[in-house]
């Protein structure tokens, strides 16, 4: 009988120690983004329900396409600039001058919430004619990419004006449908 351990044996041993450890590594280093991830979609949920709130306040202004507003998502990650024609004080306040102010305000949120964010908003369209109460809202941001699983590409609803565009990082969306 032999008493101890060869050689080969510790090496062995060794060997499926080391890939034990990296794959609970692997493991720990997801668990600890997920919270991160689920943060920014709460957030982007919170943005999407803030704005359709300002958009029912101002449902005239909506109706009249007063929202109808380019997108803001370009994949920076910069500040977007604020432009005094933005700003909406009262009595000179008016439905034109309210949603350029609420979709100003929408823009700086997204970007200093969500990384790279932003959002486009599009109405309803019936028989060609823009709906008045009906309209689609994304929220857009960039994540980290962690794992396959996390595809954005196989697993969100991103508009195709922005996910045939900005293809490499692709965008992570939250898709809202609204009616006033």
């Amino acid at each position: 009988m032999q008493a101890g351990f060869s050689l080969v044996e510790v090496l062995v041993a060794i060997l499926l120690l080391s890939l034990g450890i990296l794959t609970l590594s692997a493991t720990l280093s997801f668990a600890t983004q997920a919270p991160k991830l689920s943060a920014y979609r709460a957030a982007a949920v919170n943005l999407a329900s803030g704005y359709v709130e300002r958009m029912r306040a101002n449902a005239e202004g909506f109706a009249s396409g007063a929202y109808d507003q380019p997108g803001s998502y370009d994949g920076l990650r910069s500040p977007p600039a604020v432009v005094p024609s933005d700003s909406c004080a009262y009595p000179d306040c008016n439905m034109v001058s309210m949603a350029s102010m609420d979709f100003a305000e929408l823009r700086i949120a997204v970007r200093a919430e969500l990384p790279a964010g932003g959002a486009w908003m599009l109405r309803d369209k019936q028989g060609g004619i823009a709906s008045g109460t009906d309209g689609n809202l994304w929220i857009v941001w960039q994540e980290p990419s962690i794992q396959a699983l996390l595809n954005p590409t196989t697993s969100d609803n991103c508009p195709t004006e922005i996910s045939s565009v900005f293809s490499a990082p692709a965008p992570r969306c939250l898709y809202v449908r609204f009616r006033l």
